[in-house]
């Protein structure tokens, strides 16, 4: 039973960690970290951003996790709901930038016809599956 366990807390661990990895190897990616360094000319303290990035996934995961008691927990409402704010910001700029790749990417491809059809694939794609999400809880 013990080493059922402990294998059990293995793997676990080791899904989190992979899929923390690629939830941050995404946001680098997508350059938010390197358009907040561009933007605020603090191009030297891009290791700050990855760092401050990673700590914040690390806490939100833990609290996430065991739900800790945090006192004045009422007083830091906003300061959370500013952060969740500005983290969604990002999100909305950086997918905004992704989508204005689709007409250079059309071009290069030379697609001609077919076009709304694609996006509507796209968006039917993206609708079914958020349904299926918070339908059936997968």
């Amino acid at each position: 039973m013990l080493a059922k366990n402990i294998c059990l807390a293995l793997l676990g661990f080791s899904a989190g960690i992979t899929a923390a990895g690629g939830l941050f190897s995404f946001i680098i990616g997508l350059g938010v970290i390197s358009d907040f360094a561009d933007r605020t000319h603090t191009g030297e303290q891009v290791m700050l951003y990855e760092d401050a990035v990673a700590a914040g996934g690390s806490l939100g995961a833990v609290i996430s996790v065991y739900h800790p008691a945090i006192p004045f927990a009422g007083c830091l409402l906003p300061v959370m709901g500013l952060f969740g704010g500005i983290f969604v910001g990002c999100w909305a700029m950086a997918l905004t930038e992704m989508l204005d790749l689709f007409p250079i990417f059309i071009r290069r491809i030379r697609m001609v016809r077919g076009i709304a059809a694609v996006m509507i694939g796209i968006a039917f794609g993206k609708g079914l599956g958020a349904l299926l999400f918070f339908w059936k809880r997968w």
